[in-house]
């Protein structure tokens, strides 16, 4: 059934700031919410896990992956410049209301937990000189963090423009270091140490073998799933681009120079220490072996560089907490109050609903370290569905033969999409399948805000489809609380 029977006109939506995000606010967007806490720590954690062999192996599979989920997103922003919000606009245009609602919900549930993340590794990163915070969950770190948290509150609510412009000066700033270590490093390397036990077959981990290289390539690949998330960033502010044709540029050029620091990090360190030695240092373990090479003054700088650097993340995060919650709003598919924006342009509700929220975790974690920590990973799997989705979109547009009249790119896109999906899926796979439970469990309890978004604006709440989703949402979260009070299925 067509919306606009039975329904009242749609408001037509606020017009977007002639003064729109450049090119290189949008590569900062993308950046920011890339690089926050995970290349500081990928020395020790894939030295635990793979030797340089398969290491390479695993990041050529990591790399086209994530390459091909890249140009699913300049394709999308440049083949329907009409659809905004990225992972959001594209569930939505290609499988309804609903599925777009679940996308912008699971986004932005998973930013403000990981905003939670960066609060906390904040305050435990600030403990290494000022001993009162250490370990980030203490009274003074969580008192330290809602001072910061409600200081980029403030900062936001005097609008977008504002915190994108922040966000590109810290950005530049908490890339320095990373270039720095590279730099020392390139210059202390040693082949030799590189190359010792380049397949692992005699390295052992905690008495422990590495095992297969295709076990080792798995391993690896785990972990690089979560480095790089934020890489749709720009595709989420596409509403707010002066050109939509940067969005597209920004996600490639963001993803791109990403990539060359995340394996110019893990690479070099292989060079630097043995790699036992290696995958024993302490988080962050880039300032670890920078200690190594320099000396104490090393380890300081990084760990100055990693307070810039979940500082930038931070910022941008919460940028993309807001966005994704104002434009569903604006199409019916949140409440619309949500929507609503205040003199400088920020989507205030919005954004006091997503610190509310930060706050509440920030309190939580001082009594539930934990349960906190299996949030963040409930959070991770919800942020990969929405990739799902985009990655489908494109080939559902190629398969239709939508936007390729002329037929020119369609097979190549058809390619790149269907990689896409398949290496996205593998992401969804990898989460875990207990994470995909629970997360339809609270896409299941959350239905009821979309309920009231149609309700409120007089719309049919769900399509025949669209029944047929919420019911295999339905089911899904019976099992999930079927296992959980039977203690078979624990993420809490």
């Amino acid at each position: 059934m067509s919306e606009t029977v039975m329904t009242r006109p749609e408001p037509a939506r606020p017009p977007v700031p002639k003064r729109g995000l450049g090119l290189a606010a949008l590569t900062a967007i993308v950046v920011g919410s890339m690089i926050g806490s995970g290349i500081f720590a990928l020395p020790s954690q894939m030295a635990g896990s793979a030797a340089p062999g398969p290491l390479l192996i695993g990041w050529v599979i990591t790399g086209a992956g994530m390459l091909t989920l890249a140009f699913v997103f300049q394709t999308l922003a440049s083949r329907k410049p009409d659809v905004d919000g990225g992972v959001y606009g594209y569930a939505r245009a290609g499988f309804g209301n609903y599925v777009g609602f679940t996308s912008a919900f699971g986004y932005w549930v998973s930013a403000w937990i990981g905003n939670v993340a960066y609060l906390v590794l904040l305050f435990s990163t600030l403990g290494y000189f000022f001993p009162v915070f250490e370990g980030g969950a203490t009274v003074s770190a969580v008192i330290g963090a809602s001072v910061v948290l409600w200081i980029v509150h403030a900062m936001t609510l005097r609008g977008v423009q504002t915190a994108a412009l922040v966000n590109v000066v810290v950005t530049v700033a908490k890339v320095v270091p990373i270039l720095v270590f590279v730099a020392i490093a390139a210059v202390g390397f040693k082949a030799g140490l590189f190359s010792a036990d380049f397949w692992g077959n005699a390295t052992q981990i905690d008495g422990a073998p590495l095992g297969d290289t295709m076990t080792q390539v798995k391993n690896m690949m785990l972990i690089t799933v979560w480095v790089f998330i934020g890489i749709e960033g720009a595709s989420v502010y596409s509403q707010r681009a002066a050109r939509r044709k940067d969005v597209g540029r920004a996600t490639v050029l963001g993803f791109a120079g990403v990539l060359v620091l995340l394996l110019l990090v893990n690479l070099l360190s292989y060079g630097l220490m043995a790699q036992a030695t290696l995958a024993g240092v302490p988080d962050p373990s880039m300032a670890g072996v920078l200690e190594s090479q320099v000396g104490t003054w090393g380890a300081a700088f990084i760990s100055i560089g990693l307070v810039v650097s979940l500082l930038g993340a931070l910022i941008a995060w919460v940028l993309l907490c807001v966005e994704i919650l104002r434009l569903p709003a604006l199409e019916h598919v949140m409440p619309k109050a949500l929507a609503k924006e205040n003199a400088h342009g920020a989507p205030a509700n919005a954004l006091w609903l997503t610190n509310i929220f930060v706050q509440a975790m920030l309190l939580w974690t001082l009594a539930n370290e934990s349960t906190y920590l299996d949030l963040i990973l409930l959070a991770t799997s919800l942020i990969l569905l929405p990739y799902l989705w985009s990655a489908a979109y494109q080939v559902l547009l190629a398969v239709r033969g939508e936007t390729y009249e002329s037929g020119h790119g369609r097979v190549r896109d058809l390619a790149i999409g269907v990689v896409a999906l398949g290496y996205a899926v593998w992401l969804v796979y990898a989460g875990g399948w207990q994470y995909l439970l629970v997360a339809a469990l609270a896409y299941f309890v959350a239905t009821v805000f979309y309920v009231w978004a149609r309700r409120e604006n007089r719309l049919p709440v769900f399509t025949k489809p669209e029944w047929g989703v919420f019911a295999v949402l339905a089911l899904t979260s019976v099992a999930a609380v079927v296992l959980m009070t039977t203690g078979n299925l624990s993420v809490l």
